[in-house]
């Protein structure tokens, strides 16, 4: 390699002025070329939007990816240009072990049909959560990257020229003022009584040296100014284009803002449907047990009137207890008619329902979204259902489904 020691020896020199200049107005002994206000704003306002984009692009990462080691992983995969490898989201692990464990219990148990149901709904909120974070990495975390390490990567590396050739134009600014003064100096009026001439002959000939000297720093001063001129005017087009990244960087936002939208109602209608499914199931249940120990606790000869599910749309089959005002203390009784059964004399409350849902056999009451029902709770109920009344029409709600008045 060709070792040029002029050149090396210029830009030691150069180096030199430079620092030279710096540390001098640090110490306030020269000095500084300000630019102008706008050019300040426009510098202010791209350092706020470098900090922010970085803190914003940390913490979006946080939240699609919590796991700090996984994070590294990631950045490692991206820095060696190698694929990232596919990995499970925690949802979909917890669907394989709910299923796994379903196999073991019995999947035709309650508890395992229920395990298979739950599962389902896992791995189905898995891959919507696989599905988010894929869309947002591409919508929103890349743009940002892409700034940071191409737009903004740029502006700092004019910024820094700029600030060398503002180093150089006032050190040429400092050389031209000293060598005016010397100038000046030289030039005084000599003292013609002087008996030896030879003083006024060195006098004229350092008084031309220094007129060279002013020249020549003349010249480097156009030079410097026209190179910094320029250089700001590249940087300042830069320093602009900022408003058209914060463009970019709010319609990634929005795209980001809709795919997090989407996820969550995916989620929402996930889950809605996954407690409807257990609502049911747990009705089923619920009817099964009361029905069997009705007939269970029936004396010999005296049967439930086959007709009373068919007129029963709306309150559940329950074991009678002696002490609930207005039931009948005999145990032939214990399938009660809606329209004989009244509510307690307190304890009724007022509910308005949350959710749509749907009667899974004809001892519970349909619902509608946001209408208002009167519920209230007899002995020996499930605490997660209530009796519901929707004027002639009674029956089992799940309590899930309800937000309670007063």
């Amino acid at each position: 390699m060709e070792f040029n020691v002029k050149k090396l020896a210029s830009d030691a020199g150069v180096f030199f002025s430079r620092a030279m200049q710096f540390t001098e107005e640090k110490l306030g002994q020269a000095e500084k070329t300000e630019l102008d206000a706008h050019f300040e704003n426009l510098l202010a306002r791209a350092d706020c939007t470098k900090n922010w984009t970085e803190k914003i692009l940390r913490q979006t990462e946080v939240l699609l990816q919590p796991n700090p080691s996984a994070r590294v992983e990631e950045f490692l995969y991206e820095k060696l240009d190698r694929k990232v490898p596919s990995r499970v989201t925690n949802g979909e692990l917890l669907a394989q072990y709910m299923t796994e464990a379903a196999s073991d219990f019995g999947p035709g148990t309650p508890y395992g049909k229920t395990l298979i149901k739950v599962g389902e709904t896992q791995r189905r909120l898995g891959a919507a959560e696989r599905e988010f974070i894929r869309s947002a990495s591409i919508s929103f975390l890349t743009p940002l990257r892409n700034f940071l390490e191409g737009d903004w990567r740029t502006i700092s590396k004019e910024r820094r020229i700029l600030q060398n050739r503002r180093l150089d134009l006032d050190a040429c600014k400092a050389r031209l003022k000293k060598a005016k003064a010397a100038e000046a100096k030289a030039a005084a009026v000599p003292d013609f009584q002087e008996t030896r001439p030879r003083n006024y002959v060195l006098s004229a000939s350092a008084s031309a040296l220094w007129s060279d000297e002013v020249e020549k720093a003349e010249h480097e001063l156009r030079l410097t100014q026209s190179e910094f001129d320029r250089q700001a005017e590249v940087t300042r087009l830069l320093l602009e284009g900022i408003s058209s990244t914060h463009v970019n960087h709010l319609r990634c936002l929005h795209e980001f803002v809709e795919s997090q939208t989407n996820y969550y109602a995916q989620c929402y209608q996930f889950m809605l449907d996954l407690q409807k499914q257990l609502g049911s199931s747990k009705g089923e249940i619920f009817s099964g047990t009361f029905v069997g120990n009705a007939e269970s606790a029936s004396p010999a000869g005296v049967t439930s009137p086959p007709a009373a599910a068919a007129t029963l749309p709306a309150v559940p089959t329950i074991p009678v207890v002696p002490t609930i005002v207005g039931v009948p203390n005999t145990v032939a009784e214990a399938v009660l008619n809606p329209n004989e059964v009244k509510p307690p004399a307190s304890g009724t409350r007022r509910a308005r329902v949350l959710y749509d849902y749907e009667a899974a056999d004809s001892t519970e009451l349909a619902l509608l979204a946001d209408e208002m029902i009167t519920v209230y709770s007899l002995p020996g109920m499930d605490p997660d259902w209530l009796i519901g009344e929707r004027g002639n029409q009674k029956g089992k709600v799940p309590v899930t489904y309800l937000e309670l008045l007063s």
